[in-house]
């Protein structure tokens, strides 16, 4: 095998830019169809993105005879019956977050994946490089010690760091899991663990004031392994005014700071303050993509395992259960 031939199963709004031209973009990549169960939008996405084959069925984009590799693209809910049939054709699969509905399910997905198989969670902004700077910061010791990591998630109803749908479906737990929280967090999680490593306690509280099926506010602490402290704080009906996003990574002697959804990463000491700015690729999953094909292809270790993925969702059930 010396290129990667993709299959998108589920061509919406995630796939519209941050993905699914990273697939045609990437070296040794080629995306070959794409999947929807509305076969009029699936068809207007293959027309626009000049893809050559669309479906409406799961079964029938699974069973294209090109397709090695299939990312999934769908709500959580659908996931792991997905994951289990792409891995039951003998295909690679790039799963999108939150990998699964709960924990239950990440860890069920975990036992059926054998050595044989290879699945990445997309977890993107690892590759990011404001955030591949954190790691650089904090690699070479730049703060010293590290004390605790704090975060700070403040976005009102009219938030613009979700997308937008029809139907809504990131609040409708059935579908997503919870609410906003689940479809965010697994991102923040998913960087203070790359970073800190080893989880040795976790707790979590949160409130439902005005969706009483989800949670609009989420609290939780985690204590490393390693001895780093964390808390966050993720409130989704804050007034607009104070709208925050923002880490702050405490240290010995300074602090590193940065935005989830900036360019900019701040490293603060006792003699200086310095300011890092990046900009971002237009199709911001194409970092981690192009990783994944080179995985895919025997080239590099895995840029996102599931055991990741699963600790991740272990996190996100804590806070929320």
């Amino acid at each position: 095998m010396n290129i990667i031939k993709w299959g998108i199963i589920g061509c919406g709004d995630v796939a519209e830019v941050k993905s699914g031209p990273a697939f045609q973009k990437v070296v040794n990549s080629e995306l070959i169809a794409v999947m929807r169960r509305n076969s009029a939008k699936a068809k207007d996405f293959a027309e626009r993105h000049h893809v050559p084959h669309w479906y409406d069925t799961i079964d029938d984009i699974i069973n294209h005879p090109e397709i090695n590799a299939l990312y999934i693209a769908t709500p959580p809910s659908t996931h792991l019956e997905i994951a289990k049939k792409c891995l039951a054709a003998g295909k690679f699969v790039y799963l999108e977050k939150p990998m699964t509905i709960d924990a239950d399910e990440a860890k069920e997905l975990e036992k059926l994946v054998t050595k044989n198989d290879k699945i990445v969670i997309a977890h993107y902004r690892r590759n990011l490089p404001a955030f591949q700077k954190v790691k650089e910061l904090l690699t070479s010791n730049s703060i010293g010690k590290v004390h605790f990591a704090d975060i700070t998630i403040l976005q009102s109803t009219t938030n613009n760091v979700i997308a937008k749908t029809d139907d809504n479906w990131r609040l409708k737990p059935e579908t997503s899991g919870g609410g906003y929280f689940h479809d965010i967090a697994p991102h923040q999680i998913d960087l203070i663990y790359h970073y800190f490593g080893d989880i040795k306690n976790a707790q979590g509280f949160n409130t439902s004031s005005q969706n009483h099926k989800v949670a609009d506010i989420v609290n939780g602490i985690i204590e490393f392994e390693s001895g780093v402290q964390f808390r966050g704080i993720w409130n989704f009906i804050a007034s607009d005014k104070d709208v925050k996003d923002e880490c702050k990574i405490y240290g010995e002697n300074g602090t590193i700071t940065f935005s989830f959804y900036g360019e900019k990463v701040f490293l603060t000491t006792s003699d200086k303050t310095e300011v890092f700015s990046f900009e971002n690729p237009k199709h911001v999953q194409q970092p981690l993509i192009a990783q994944t094909v080179n995985y895919f292809l025997g080239k590099t270790e895995n840029p996102c395992k599931l055991e990741d993925g699963v600790q991740v969702m272990k996190i996100i059930d804590t806070f929320t259960t």
